[in-house]
């Protein structure tokens, strides 16, 4: 990399995670990998904790390796997923680790809360997120049930992003896009409800002060330019959340486009103005979530190679030392279409065995049942294809333009064929790429901040100027209709 300025991205995932070094030079930018370290999700006691500390260590380890490279840093920028957060004690401590979005205390919290608390129909209206049982406020409801002694004694709480600035900065900040994730956040007035805090027992002061993507955080503390053996590197607020990072780095050229952030979940929308907030999209479970430069992310979650991965785990070692294209290249050899699932069936959401769970599925709904790694992969990638065809379509209902392509973002851009599959089943343009959507929208909001870029459409033609996108047109229009009218049928 020839540039003598870097920016530094934390790109943090449910299962792994990769510091980052970036630069633009000449409208293009450079990536390089520094470190890539696992993230353990812990079980005990009946719960599943992420390890905060050991994640802060991986980030002290990435810039340690930068510092003794003699590069120099401009800024450091943190994305994560979303919903999950941690507790800070009055005496600045944080109290335990942070609880997994897959903890089993929010499976019936939900239900209980929008029963007993606040209606289901008032949640949305204020805050237009998609309801699904791990997120933030159920979460916290959760924690408040069980008499939660961190909860109780919490004076800070902070989601993960925010949660590592402060712990590279010793400043507290509420960033919005992650905020958003979280089903407390009014989009309207773009600050969290405190009526819905309320409910929970909880105050705004509880929270930091909410900022957008590009301010500043602060400088590493003196204890952190120690460990690492840099200087006061500030720390920007990216889009915390790491689907509102990916988006950003969509290479559109303009509007009129879907997105489909493609890993370990699929999150397939569009890139609105305002919130989109009305009965219909209440009754489909959409949601409006923070984007850059004011703008909202509509989009739903789909449960997405997360069927996959957890299947591949399972099978002998025989399949699993075959690479992803080998095993997926078996899959296309089998009979297209001969099973189904709704892959946002709850019983995927976390059971002991995926191959069981979608044998299941296919025996309580009269299917024949696939039984082979290729079948099972195959019923996956349909079913997965189907299910984008079906959200695609809603999202083309609330667009106010035409959706003229679908840019597949992430790992997931890599599948060649599921991509194929989901231009055949949406009857759209795919453009797939870049993989490294994620760490390229943290970078890029880094440099938007120092003034290198003025705006989100410069970014996405830097971005578009540097790689290549892989094209898949529709084909085989009338196989994909009468398989989406039988999948419909089935996941009814």
């Amino acid at each position: 990399m020839g540039n003598n300025k870097y920016f530094f991205a934390v790109d943090l995932g449910a299962t792994s995670g990769r510091s980052i070094i970036g630069s633009i030079n000449e409208g293009k930018f450079e990536l390089e990998e520094v470190t890539r370290f696992p993230n353990n999700l812990i079980e005990q006691g009946g719960h599943y904790y992420w390890d905060i500390h050991a994640l802060y260590f991986e980030i002290i380890r990435g810039l340690k390796e930068v510092a003794q490279r003699g590069l120099e840093i401009t800024s450091i920028g943190i994305d994560t997923w979303g919903v999950d957060f941690i507790f800070i004690g009055d005496d600045g401590a944080i109290l335990r680790n942070p609880r997994a979005y897959r903890d089993p205390i929010t499976f019936d919290a939900m239900d209980d809360y929008l029963e007993n608390v606040i209606s289901k129909k008032e949640v949305y209206n204020v805050t237009g997120i998609q309801f699904m049982n791990f997120n933030s406020i159920f979460q916290l409801y959760a924690m408040k049930r069980e008499n939660n002694s961190a909860f109780k004694n919490a004076q800070k709480i902070l989601f993960i992003p925010d949660a590592l600035s402060w712990m590279l900065t010793g400043n507290d900040v509420c960033e919005y896009t992650i905020a958003s994730t979280s089903q407390l956040l009014d989009p309207r007035t773009k600050q969290l409800d405190e009526h819905l805090l309320d409910s929970l027992g909880l105050t705004r002061s509880k929270f930091g002060k909410m900022v957008n993507p590009g301010a500043e955080i602060g400088v590493l503390t003196d204890e952190v330019q120690r460990l690492t053996g840099l200087g006061a590197v500030p720390v920007i607020a990216v889009a915390g959340h790491d689907t509102g990072s990916a988006v950003a780095a969509v290479p559109a050229k303009n509007e009129q486009f879907a997105y489909l952030s493609s890993g370990t979940w699929s999150l397939m929308g569009i890139e609105t103005k305002d919130a989109i907030i009305s009965d219909r999209s209440y009754e489909l479970n959409f949601t409006n979530e923070g984007g850059i430069e004011g703008t909202t992310r509509f989009l739903k979650n789909i449960c997405g190679m997360w069927l996959y991965e957890r299947c591949r785990q399972e099978w002998p070692e025989e399949v699993r030392r075959l690479s992803h294209p080998e095993l997926q290249g078996q899959a296309m050899d089998v009979e297209a279409f001969r099973s189904f699932i709704n892959p946002d069936d709850a019983m995927f959401a976390n059971p002991s065995s995926m191959i069981e769970a979608i044998q299941t599925y296919c025996r309580q709904t009269n299917q024949p049942i696939p039984e082979t790694p290729a079948e099972i992969c195959r019923c996956i990638f349909d079913s997965l294809a189907l299910r984008y065809r079906q959200v695609f379509s809603w999202l083309q209902e609330f667009a106010s333009f035409p959706i003229n392509v679908l840019h597949i973002i992430g790992g997931g851009s890599l599948n060649t064929y599921l991509n194929q599959f989901t231009a055949n089943s949406c009857g759209v343009t795919v453009l797939a790429g870049p993989q490294e959507c994620t760490a390229l929208g943290n970078i890029m909001l880094q440099a938007k901040a120092k003034g290198l870029v003025k705006d989100i459409w410069e970014m996405r033609q830097i971005i578009a100027n540097s790689i290549s996108l892989v094209k898949y047109e529709p084909t085989d229009k009338t196989l994909w209709d009468k398989a989406f009218e039988k999948w419909k049928t089935i996941i009814k």
